[in-house]
């Protein structure tokens, strides 16, 4: 859950939905506190922050492309590109496809000789990205396509002659199970949108399909001689196959495919090496594509002599890219601290011997929405990266040698809180455990102060010391301490941490979650009687289940939880995940389910507790909320219910999110002060 857990699966029941847009309706005078003028200020400050989607190097170095949200607006975006050579006092160059018109532009890639600029934008119809070809200097842009359908991930071939996209034919919403699933009616049948390589003459615009169509590709990478791509991909619902798909070398001339390689785990970011020998790839237990961690994997183009480069390391990888065919440069994610290492592909060599550490940062560094990562030069030395912390909003920096240099500064006038964090780590079970602490704004010894636990999405995610958003900016700008803990399951201490909760969810992670609250309590005056906890997806699912299992938290707050695996499992698209984490099906192991499932210790609760979700969220269907919150409203343990109408897994309607935050607060606020 991303607020990742589980981008999981999505129900679709008219009638409930209906009911539950009344319930949020109803409730919408009872839950929202009345708003202070402090807590609005800062919300406003939020709100106006400019968030950085993408940035892009160009190969040659001498330029950074970059997308960043239009704040105010409702969620366009603009591409921007640096003068050549960071010229002094020389602004950057918009990118749009229409000129002064406002619209959703991004995935940006620039062609081999670094002159041209792909992209992706909706500017003509809203909704509708096509995709287009700009001179990096700037001047009008060249629509390549006019296709009906989801466009995503542009690649540019070797040689510039052409790109390649993934595309959607007559896709009816955006990929993904994040998005608001498309409520059913009459027959109930499986529609399959297969997401397909095609690509797409740079001068023409001509394009053609090239995977088959009934195979859904997820992410590819073009061979060096541009005759083949390496992908990532599965038969049959694109939305519930990703943990199940496997590594395949496509024909860009044919099409002709070839399935190389079945992964024990999931398997990401494929990367031919510049010699077209072999194929990199990340591959581990996650729990949604495009949040990835694991170890980093090598495998011969035939498939044959797959070797694991990092088995036994303490961290995550999180992003690849070859530097040459003995050497790749990785990004991990090592003990919630991001790093870049170079790995050399010597016979026999571990990664205690062939890892070179190129930079570690204080900052977490992204270039990616949900990913640590950069963007490489292809000197492998010169780099681009979203950076921020608790301290420092997001902004784009260059980086070059271990250096970095920031080049823009859009949010250097926010009024948002900074908040003071700290990495605090413990022992549990005989592992070392680690999180993040974020103190009040107006921290000060001497008195007591209120905690909020704040569990992160997936399970196979991660807390980092990022720019606060949403419960973990506002929550200690009023006063709270917030403690975002990275227990086992979670990304940053290898595959041996990642698994850790596997046939066992809320037991031993709940279990790293207190040991961290006392850990928090012995170092700092935080008051046993006034502690919270929260959570989204994975994150709601724990803060369900914690309150089944202990009444230290006096009050909770369940986003998108998950009350009963036994249900749940029929009730997603997507349960293909499950498999990996629970070990069977719940036809076969009904019992391992119910295990876990607070429903199967509900009459325990007595903590307060708020629930949140959509009512097209697929991941975690809105059902989940209504279970939870009808047991509690009939054990009378205080509790509310709010459905926000056409979102899915992710909150995304401005005024929605905004709800959402000042709901939360004023939860903890009636029942933590």
């Amino acid at each position: 859950m991303r607020s990742p857990i589980f981008r999981a699966g999505w129900l679709r029941r008219g009638t409930v939905l209906s009911i539950g847009v009344a319930a949020a309706t109803c409730l919408h005078a009872q839950t929202r506190p009345a708003s202070t003028a402090a807590m609005d200020r800062v919300a406003d400050a939020m709100f106006a922050i400019t968030e950085f989607q993408q940035t892009a190097i160009s190969p040659d170095g001498a330029r950074v492309a970059w997308v960043e949200t239009l704040p105010g607006t409702s969620g366009e975006s603009a591409i921007y590109v640096s003068p050549e050579g960071e010229a002094e006092g020389r602004p950057p160059v918009r990118i749009q496809a229409v000129p002064n018109r406002n619209s959703r532009e991004g995935s940006v890639a620039w062609s081999p000789d670094s002159r041209r600029l792909a992209f992706l934008s909706d500017a003509e119809l809203a909704g509708q990205r096509q995709l287009y070809v700009v001179d990096a200097g700037g001047g009008a842009a060249r629509k390549l396509t006019d296709v009906k359908g989801f466009l995503a991930d542009p690649q540019w071939s070797p040689r510039g002659k052409s790109l390649a996209v993934l595309f959607t034919a007559n896709a009816p919403r955006a990929a993904g199970p994040l998005e608001p699933m498309t409520p059913d009616s009459g027959v109930v049948e499986e529609h399959f949108y297969e997401q397909r390589i095609a690509i797409v003459d740079s001068v023409s615009g001509e394009i053609h399909e090239v995977s088959p169509a009934d195979l859904y590709v997820y992410e590819y990478d073009w061979s060096p001689d541009g005759a083949s791509f390496a992908a990532t991909a599965a038969r049959g619902s694109g939305d519930d196959n990703w943990w199940v798909a496997q590594l395949y070398t496509i024909s860009a001339e044919n099409g002709s495919t070839k399935s190389i390689l079945k992964p024990e785990l999931q398997i990401a970011q494929p990367r031919w090496s510049p010699d077209g020998a072999r194929i990199a790839y990340i591959g581990g237990l996650m729990s949604d594509q495009g949040v990835t961690g694991g170890d980093v994997f090598v495998v011969g183009r035939d498939g044959r002599s797959l070797r694991n480069l990092t088995p036994g390391m303490k961290a995550s990888a999180t992003g690849l890219r070859w530097l040459s065919p003995s050497q790749i440069f990785v990004v991990e994610n090592v003990a919630g601290v991001p790093a870049a290492v170079s790995l050399d592909l010597g016979p026999g060599q571990s990664r205690a011997a062939g890892a070179h550490t190129l930079w570690r940062s204080d900052q977490v560094v992204s270039a990616e929405s949900h990913a640590l990562g950069v963007s490489l030069a292809r000197d492998g030395r010169s780099w681009s990266a979203i950076r921020s912390s608790a301290q420092d909003p997001p902004e784009v920096w260059t980086g070059h040698a271990g250096n970095w240099t920031q080049i823009t500064h859009a949010n250097q006038n926010t009024s948002a809180p900074r908040t003071r964090s700290e990495n605090i780590s413990w022992q549990n079970d005989g592992s070392a455990v680690q999180g993040w602490l974020n103190f009040p704004v107006n921290f000060a010894p001497g008195k007591s102060w209120p905690l909020v636990v704040a569990v992160h999405g997936g399970p196979s995610s991660a807390c980092m010391n990022d720019w606060p958003r949403s419960i973990t900016a506002l929550l200690p700008s009023q006063g709270y301490f917030v403690l975002c803990v990275n227990p086992r399951g979670s990304y940053g201490q290898g595959e041996a941490f990642t698994l850790g909760n596997v046939k066992d969810f809320g037991y031993g992670d709940l279990r790293d979650i207190l040991t961290g609250v006392d850990a928090v309590k012995r170092k700092y005056p935080i008051d046993e009687a006034r502690l919270g906890i929260a959570g989204w997806s994975y994150g709601g699912y724990m803060t369900m289940w914690a309150v089944t299992q202990t009444n230290r938290f006096h009050a909770a707050v369940a986003g998108a939880g998950v009350a009963n695996w036994q249900s749940y499992y029929g009730e997603n698209d997507i349960d293909q995940w499950m498999i990996p984490f629970f070990g069977s099906s719940v036809y076969d192991d009904p019992a391992i389910y119910a295990r876990s499932s607070p429903m199967t210790f509900i009459k325990k609760v007595k903590t307060p507790t708020l629930i949140l979700v959509g009512d097209r969220d697929g991941e975690v269907p809105a059902p989940q909320s209504y279970e939870f919150w009808h047991a509690l409203k009939t054990l009378g343990t205080p509790t509310e219910l709010v459905v926000y109408p056409n979102e899915g897994h992710n909150i995304s309607q401005p005024e929605h999110k905004r709800d959402r935050l000042v709901r939360i607060t004023g939860w903890f606020d009636r029942y933590l002060r």
